[in-house]
């Protein structure tokens, strides 16, 4: 089966306005520089992904959470549909689902990041505020995917980061043949396996 559906101007500042110093694009380039980097380990390549704490915090801090733990080690990307995302953090290579004891975050969509080629967000049931563990990332422009208002139907995914590196190793998976077993369909028929995440660098990000 082949559909689914389960990114600033510094300003001069006046003369009179002591109670703000000219900090702005300081304070910008530090939250940058503090943002996490996390390395996937694939066995079709690395995918380094930079995230958003100040945009999705309660989301990044889950999605570190299972990274530090080693949640993501082994597991597959088992939904893989192209043009659209591919997506992991539920499934073993022998299909066995991952437990994870998280019970859901609370749906980040409202930030401001939309669900563009190469961002990364969260998966999730019908329940706007029940994503736990799975993540995709987005192969092409995914509008219908983004927040457009507070209700069951318009509430979106939320991103929390973006692919620096490894978008032909994406691309590489989303194109690759899939298959359906069981329940799960758009499995690649070639498992691509997470042999690896961690912070880059050892990071200690929060």
């Amino acid at each position: 089966m082949r559909r689914g559906v389960a990114l600033l101007i510094a300003t001069l500042l006046p003369a009179c306005g002591t109670d703000r110093p000219q900090s702005e694009p300081s304070v910008q380039q530090s939250e940058a520089a503090a943002r996490p980097i996390v390395v996937l380990e694939t066995t079709r390549g690395r995918i380094v992904m930079e995230l958003e704490p100040e945009r999705a915090p309660e989301t990044v801090s889950n999605f570190l959470l299972h990274v530090r733990s080693g949640f993501y080690d082994g597991l597959i990307f088992h939904r893989v549909i192209e043009d659209f995302v591919i997506q992991a953090g539920l499934l073993t290579e022998d299909m066995q689902s991952r437990k994870t004891s998280v019970m859901g975050v609370a749906n980040e969509a409202q930030n401001g990041l939309q669900n563009r080629r190469s961002t990364v967000a969260m998966a999730r049931t019908g329940d706007p505020h029940s994503a736990t563990s799975e993540f995709f990332i987005n192969v092409k422009d995914n509008d219908k995917l983004d927040f457009r208002e507070q209700t069951f139907e318009g509430w979106g995914y939320t991103v929390f980061g973006r692919v620096i590196e490894g978008m032909d190793v994406v691309d590489a998976i989303a194109t690759g043949p899939t298959r359906r077993q069981g329940r799960f369909g758009d499995l690649p028929v070639e498992p691509v396996i997470i042999r690896r995440a961690f912070l880059q660098d050892g990071e200690t990000a929060s």
